[in-house]
């Protein structure tokens, strides 16, 4: 038996394995994936602090999971699909195995919100994409569009320039949704467009993503975007938001619109059961507040660990 099973592999999983095992604690962090969460898919972390030296996410996050095996921390690859905290004993059932531990700290982040409109799914990875660093290179020399208002769609668009030959942001409402150096930013990049007050229809193609059609909330005007002439197609990045990992805990554990409510040492309803990172209410979702949250959910975890002695 662990003294505790991490259920995520993101910055706030790996912070709080470190923390878990080096306090002596036998813990084992299991991740359906690759470790990193949506991190590993970030080409630029710009306020992360000490991070100057550390250009991109995935190279963070190899610097943390080493740390964390540094200190005994066992990293698993495995898929959980349920998981019974009735008793002191918390079992969690994996595809491949069934594990039991004292306590158990839920990280599972959460993944990218969609727009819900026609063609959208069909043509996921043939034109539409929700990872700028995955994908960009895919659309070289090509005209880009971005769909969102928020930091990751502003810095992502932005990051996005490096590779298209054009990029326009797709905006909502009549401003950006960002702190105001990101928002100047912005405004000074030459290769980056905004179109204000516009939402997306639908996309249509054939194999390919070859039309998205577009809608001016104000005016009503409708526009369809199609490739340029000799372009076989044009990219669709999408950043809208997230959507909390939290499906296998309903009813298990009080949530409050699917992210799963804790107080501040990172308890949640369930005795022995903590959170943290992406997938918790809280107010602001970015690495150095995952990391604290994974922080003080393993010190807790360890207390209550203790206190079953």
């Amino acid at each position: 038996m662990y003294d505790c099973i991490i259920i995520g592999a993101g910055p706030a999983g790996i912070s709080a394995g470190i923390y878990a095992a080096r306090a002596s604690m036998k813990t084992i962090i299991i991740e359906r994936g690759t470790p990193g969460g949506l991190i590993a898919k970030t080409d630029e972390i710009a306020n992360y602090p000490g991070a100057e030296d550390v250009p991109t996410g995935p190279e963070l996050i190899e610097r943390m999971v080493k740390q964390a095996k540094s200190f005994g921390a066992e990293f698993i690859t495995d898929t959980v699909v349920n998981v019974d905290f009735s008793g002191t004993t918390k079992i969690v059932y994996g595809e491949n195995t069934t594990y039991e531990a004292k306590s158990v700290i839920i990280a599972t982040g959460s993944n990218p919100r969609l727009l819900d409109v026609p063609g959208e799914k069909e043509f996921t990875g043939k034109g539409i994409a929700y990872c700028a660093t995955c994908d960009a290179p895919f659309f070289q020399d090509l005209d880009v569009y971005v769909v969102g208002s928020g930091e990751a769609a502003v810095e992502e668009a932005m990051y996005l320039t490096k590779f298209g030959r054009t990029v326009t942001l797709l905006v909502r409402k009549d401003k950006l949704s960002v702190a105001k150096s990101i928002e100047e930013k912005a405004m000074k990049c030459e290769k980056l467009k905004i179109m204000w007050n516009v939402e997306v229809e639908s996309f249509e193609g054939t194999g390919l993503l070859s039309a998205m059609n577009i809608v001016n909330n104000k005016t009503g005007e409708k526009t369809k975007i199609v490739p340029r002439e000799g372009d076989m197609i044009f990219g669709v990045f999408i950043f809208v938001g997230y959507i909390p990992e939290s499906t296998i805990f309903n009813g298990i554990i009080d949530t409050d619109r699917n992210y799963i409510v804790s107080d501040e040492t990172m308890k949640t309803s369930v005795e022995g059961v903590f959170v943290a990172g992406d997938v918790r209410v809280k107010e602001l979702r970015q690495v150095v507040t995952a990391v604290n949250d994974g922080a003080i959910a393993a010190i807790n975890a360890r207390k209550y660990v203790e206190s079953l002695s």
